[in-house]
């Protein structure tokens, strides 16, 4: 179906009513903005995996290497016959390692991303055959049930990748809150933070010479075009990330390059010369401050590892009593 006729439905398909509300509600505000979990279709998915590879882009090989590294000492903070729960789970890189280095029962990768994830589950299955693998479809910000083989299992959380970056700090601790009712007493969270650091290293690392990340960035509005029967002009469109250092975050922008009006399921949304939509934040922490925010959301911290240059950080954390 073309855009054309998916502009005359009344209705969006079920799968599209929350893409559609959030974005309507996003591009009504003032500044506009767009969550960044909308990023992630087939699509984004992959591009992302791209980015991880840039040269500019240290967060991935870093992290990685954190968890090559310490792979004894992470696996000993870990439960024996437990299920491995991954929050937002993309390309299988990292995980694998886990795997290896930790002795795990069952696998439940959840992510919002249905084709992406069960497509990097049936290749997980085939070269971990004892690994029962139990993919959710599922927006991970948001409570969600998990698979029954696993009920009885401890629970070790998995969220990689300084994802935990794109949320404002409130929805940092709700999100871990989240996480810990679903994965319950007795729980075990290994997350990946990014750190403080130079400005010229976070800004080259969002703003890549290649300008994977631009595409990245805009694919939220192809989504919008093709799901929502949107008529974003992509060309009007350019990629800005810029630091901003009292809220140590990155932003990552998409800005008017003209005074324009777009429509989306019927709706008309008007853009200055320069105006912005904020479509993803990347806070970056020192590890006081994420243990500190880790035990105002439930969550005792019990270690931490970083790479040589203090680049990045992984912590185990264990469900407070």
């Amino acid at each position: 179906m073309n855009v054309h006729a998916l502009a005359k439905r009344p209705l969006v398909d079920e799968k599209d009513a929350a893409f559609a509300q959030d974005v309507i509600a996003g591009l009504s505000q003032h500044p506009k903005q767009l969550p960044p979990k909308y990023f992630y279709d087939e699509a984004g998915s992959k591009l992302f995996e791209q980015i991880t590879l840039l040269p500019e882009y240290y967060p991935t090989r870093t992290e990685l290497r954190i968890l090559r590294d310490n792979g004894l000492k992470i696996a000993a903070t870990i439960p024996k016959h437990a299920a491995l729960v991954e929050f937002g789970a993309g390309a299988t890189t990292k995980v694998r390692l886990m795997l290896h280095q930790c002795t795990f029962d069952a696998y439940v990768p959840v992510d919002i991303s249905g084709d992406f994830l069960n497509d990097q589950a049936d290749k997980l299955r085939k070269d971990f055959p004892d690994l029962e693998v139990y993919p959710v479809t599922a927006d991970f910000t948001t409570p969600f049930a998990l698979p029954p083989p696993v009920s009885d299992m401890p629970k070790v959380g998995f969220f990689p990748g300084s994802t935990i970056g794109n949320f404002d700090p409130h929805e940092a601790c709700a999100f871990l809150r989240s996480a810990r009712a679903i994965l319950g007493d007795g729980a075990t969270m290994i997350v990946g933070v990014d750190l403080e650091k130079d400005e010229q290293i976070l800004h080259a690392a969002y703003n890549d010479a290649d300008g994977v990340t631009g595409k990245f960035n805009s694919n939220v509005l192809v989504r919008s075009n093709r799901d929502l029967g949107g008529n974003f002009d992509l060309s009007s469109f350019v990629h800005r990330a810029v630091y901003n250092r009292e809220r140590h975050r990155i932003e990552m922008h998409l800005i008017a390059k003209k005074a324009q009006t777009v429509r989306v399921l019927g709706r008309s949304f008007v853009f200055r010369a320069g105006e912005s939509i904020h479509t993803e934040s990347s806070y970056k922490y020192s590890l006081e401050r994420f243990a500190a925010l880790a035990r105002g959301s439930g969550w005792s911290p019990q270690a931490s590892w970083t790479d040589p240059d203090q680049m990045f950080s992984v912590h185990a954390l264990t469900a407070a009593h």
